[in-house]
Parts: structure tokens; C-alpha cells; sequence
């Protein structure tokens, strides 16, 4: 039966009334913008120019076989697999830890949860002295057990890994509060079952409650650090310039470099496309799981 109604009708305006505000910003904040840099990513565009040729799909094609740009979208996928298993495991088992803590457990939260809520760029360059190949304290304490310094920040080879070792140092912190969140919702019955059931340990109580009950938490988790993870950019920025060699050239850092620094708008726009559509990508693949967990529970 359709709802034809006077009253009806004054609830769907009122409805249209209220959301015309937020529909009107997501239009001039979100949708127009995003459709200008789509449209700057069919030209070649370069800023101060007021001359441009309109390039069509061909800016893709030529920007898919930069190898420049290659290299970035590929450092990016390395950084990321490095930071997001890492960070979600230490901030799971951090969240266990502190939630089996009775004593102390808001002092910990505190602490672990400081580098989010830190500078960003003030930390790297902390991160910095920490890693100096001549006088960090982390080449320091190698020396100590007879290993040889390391260059974190200035060699191809070991750049990558020491800034994920900082992308993860940042991302623990809000991984475990959000795990949190998760541990305080499972009923505690259920673990006083399973030990009747047979699961004694605590380690077996966590596969077998905990573990499924944070499902749909763990499925957040994930996604949310592996899209923190592809939107890295300060680190390389104050730490590297994307440094040495491009070999810590990331998609945000050559973004930024085209669209700034070299002034090719065009090529800058393209190469946002293409880091939007990776976001999107995750997104969806995020939505469409928590879908399947849904219907599954």
C-alpha cells in the first residue's frame, strides 16, 4: 500500500529539508571536485600554462607505463604488506594483554595509544635520530650484541622496511583500541561455556570464543589499516623525499611531486584517479565482507 497521505508527503519534505544541506556539501566538496580532477586527468595539463591538449584514456595508458610511477605504486604495496599484518597482530595482542590487566590497564591504553594522537612529523623526526647510522640508540643497541650498524633511512635496500617499522609503531596504538572495543562486547559467559565445554586454556578459549567473536572487528581493522597504510605520506616527506634512489617513492610523495613540484597537473590528476579507484577498491571489498559476516552470524 503507497503512502499518499498529506501527512506523508509533509514527512518526505521534511525528510528532502533536512538532508539537502549535507546532499549540497558532498556535491561541492566531494563529487564536483573529484569530477574536475577527472577532468584534468585527460589533459596535459601544467599549472600556470593556459594551454593544455586533451589526451583522452592515452594519459592512463602513458602513466601505466612510467616507470616511475610503477615504482611508487609498487613501493606503496610493499609498505603496506609490511605495516598492516604487523600492526594488526601486535595491536591484537596488546588488546589482549591490557584487557587481561586489572591494575593498570587505563595507564597502558594511554601509552600505547600516544602515537596516534602524536605529530606526526615531529615523531619522524624523532624517528630519525633513533635510527642515525652513526649515533641512534637502535644502531647503539645492535653494536651492543656485536651487530653491525645499519643505515635504516639512506640505503635502497633497508629504507622501506624502517619506515614501516614507524607506519607500524603508529598504527598499533589505534588498532588496539578499536580491538578493544571488540573484547568488551563478547559476553563472558561464553568463555565459563567453553571451559565447561573443554577449552581449559586460555589460548584455547581464544580460538574458540574469542577469535570468531571478533570477526567482524578484525575485518575493520584490517581495512582500515591498509587504507591508513596506502595514504602514507608524511614520513617520506619529512624522513626520505621518497629517497635514496625513488626507492621509498610512494603514490601520495609522487602525487605531490608532480602536481607541486613539477607542475604537471595533468599526470598529477591521472595518478590521483588511479589512487582514488585503489581506495574505492578496498572499500568495497571491506563492504562486501562485512556482508558475508553479517549474513553468516
Amino acid at each position: 500500500m503507497t503512502r499518499t497521505d498529506p501527512i506523508s508527503r509533509h514527512e518526505n519534505r521534511a525528510g528532502l529539508f533536512l538532508v539537502f544541506p549535507t546532499f549540497t556539501l558532498m556535491v561541492l566538496l566531494l563529487l564536483l571536485p573529484t569530477l574536475a580532477v577527472f577532468a584534468l586527468s585527460l589533459t596535459d595539463a601544467e599549472l600556470g600554462s593556459t594551454t593544455f591538449t586533451f589526451l583522452g584514456l592515452d594519459a592512463y595508458s602513458d602513466l601505466l607505463s612510467d616507470r616511475n610511477f610503477l615504482r611508487a605504486f609498487k613501493n606503496t604495496f610493499i609498505y603496506v604488506g609490511l605495516v598492516s599484518p604487523a600492526s594488526v597482530i601486535l595491536g591484537l595482542m596488546l588488546a589482549l594483554l591490557i584487557e587481561a590487566e586489572t591494575d593498570a590497564r587505563g595507564f597502558f591504553r594511554s601509552v600505547y595509544f600516544l602515537p596516534v594522537v602524536a605529530l606526526v612529523v615531529a615523531m619522524a623526526s624523532v624517528w630519525q635520530y633513533l635510527m642515525h647510522p652513526s649515533f641512534g640508540p637502535i644502531n647503539l643497541f645492535l653494536n651492543i650484541f656485536g651487530i653491525a650498524s645499519i643505515n635504516w633511512l639512506g640505503s635502497s635496500d633497508n629504507v622501506l622496511p624502517a619506515l614501516a617499522i614507524i607506519g607500524i609503531w603508529q598504527a598499533i596504538g589505534f588498532n588496539m583500541v578499536l580491538f578493544l572495543a571488540g573484547l568488551t562486547g563478547i559476553n563472558r559467559d561464553l568463555y565459563a561455556a567453553a571451559e565447561m565445554d573443554g577449552a581449559k586454556t586460555a589460548w584455547s578459549r581464544f580460538w574458540v570464543v574469542t577469535w570468531p567473536m571478533l570477526g567482524p572487528t578484525t575485518l575493520f581493522v584490517i581495512t582500515i589499516t591498509v587504507i591508513n597504510a596506502v595514504k602514507v605520506f608524511e614520513t617520506v616527506a619529512t624522513l626520505t623525499q621518497g629517497g635514496p634512489a625513488k626507492a621509498s617513492e610512494v603514490l601520495l610523495w609522487s602525487i605531490y611531486q608532480e602536481g607541486f613540484v613539477f607542475l604537471h597537473i595533468g599526470t598529477a590528476s591521472a595518478m590521483a584517479m588511479v589512487f582514488i579507484v585503489v581506495l574505492l577498491v578496498l572499500l568495497l571489498i571491506q563492504t562486501r565482507l562485512l556482508e558475508k559476516q553479517v549474513h553468516y552470524t
